[in-house]
This record gives structure tokens, sequence and C-alpha cells, in this order.
């Protein structure tokens, strides 16, 4: 696997999708230019997470999009994807490192400048911290409350990986979360509830570029997450 920018990250979610399949969702938003993909979909059967995930390993394995699995790494085994994102309540870190190897990427949760740190002693390759917006839908995020951009702020002083912002984040708002030093923003409705998904995500590649061109803390670069090739 090549090393990739983290700017944009889709997170999948079939029930928000109007109908249409989450490959369809994938493929729209790698035309629009996403950079990686985490494969969620919660409340789907197994079997069926299987089959979704293959079609999506497909899709970005040819476009060279980072591939991650949200929660399970039999899951990211079994697809061959690029690494899994884990929640706190998940595996340990450590243990999903031994299970899918040296090279893949491990990704984490956290809300807290805590839990931020813990991760990164952890092993964590990057962090998605949030909700920083919060959101109306249970379904997307368990907490509704958001704890604003400047927790990106507090957290990207704390540790030297990479940070995303997720949660409740559009192309509109998208700006102080970049500015507060994210790498890159993870986004749900955003992309797969939009009318058009390739457009949706142009707009927020857009407007995350433009907020990396204007003044704000350095941050820790552009998320660059070398997971060696697993492949």
């Amino acid at each position: 696997m090549n090393q990739s920018m983290w700017r944009t990250y889709l997170v999948t979610q079939s029930s928000l999708s109007e109908g249409r399949s989450t490959p369809e969702i994938v493929r729209a938003a790698i035309d629009g230019g996403i950079d990686a993909v985490q494969l969620r979909d919660k409340g789907l059967e197994a079997r069926d997470r299987y089959e979704i995930g293959l079609e999506c390993r497909e899709l970005t394995d040819a476009a060279g999009v980072d591939l991650i699995v949200n929660d399970r790494v039999d899951l990211a085994r079994a697809i061959d994807a690029d690494g899994v994102h884990l929640g706190q309540s998940d595996l340990p870190i450590a243990v999903a490192r031994d299970l899918l190897g040296p090279d893949a990427i491990v990704g984490c949760s956290a809300s807290t400048v805590a839990e931020a740190t813990k991760a990164e002693a952890d092993g964590a390759d990057y962090l998605g911290v949030g909700s920083i917006y919060g959101t109306s839908s249970k379904d997307v995020e368990e907490s509704k409350d958001g704890v604003g951009p400047d927790r990106i702020r507090d957290v990207v002083d704390a540790v030297s990986i990479p940070v995303v912002g997720i949660g409740g984040i559009t192309a509109e708002n998208a700006g102080p979360v970049v500015r507060s030093g994210a790498a890159g923003v993870a986004v749900i409705s955003q992309i797969t509830a939009a009318a058009d998904p390739r457009a949706a995500t142009e707009s927020l590649s857009e407007a995350v570029e433009s907020a990396r061109t204007t003044d704000g803390p350095p941050g820790n670069g552009p998320a660059a997450v070398d997971g060696g090739d697993t492949r």
C-alpha cells in the first residue's frame, strides 16, 4: 500500500444512503476524490458486510484508496482491508495489531486528550477525534454533543500521530476543524445521504483544501499513514 495523504475520509452507513448500495456510494466518493473509506454499515448481518466489503475492496484497490474496517478485525482480515478502526470498547490496539500484522493501519476513536495519548502509546497510527459538532442521529454517533474544534487543537498538541475530525462535519463547517490542526475530516451523512455523493465529496475536498491554505496551527500535517503493503 502506498503512503496516503488523508484529507477526506468517508465512513459508510447504508441506512442513510437513500436506497443506494454502499459500493455505489463508495464508487461515487472515489470519483469525487475521497482519500480513505471506512466500512462501517452497522446493523447488517456479517455475511452481508463481508460481501459488501469485497466489492468495496475491489473499488478502493483499483483507485489506490485506503479501506479501513470499523471494529471488526476478522472482517478486515477476510477482505484484506488496509486496516481497522477501533472504538474505546473494542479490542485493544495491540491485539488488533497482532492479528492484522505490523503493516496494517490501526486507528482509534478518542474524545479526550487522555484517550488520545493512551491510544498513541498503545500503538495507534491515527486518531478519529469527535464528535466535533455533534449529531442528531443515534445511528451515526453515540454522542450527540459536540466537543468543538478546540478539542482537535488540544489533541494535536498532545500527540504526534495524525488526527482526523469526525462528527457533524460538512463542507460548510470543515474549515475550523482543519485550521485547528486536523490532518483531515471524516464524514458519514455529508456524502452518504447526499443527492450527489460525488459532488458532495468534491465540495468537501475543496473546503478542506481551502482551509489548509489559510493560517492555522501546524498540527501534525496531512494524515500521512504508511501502513506498508498488506495485500
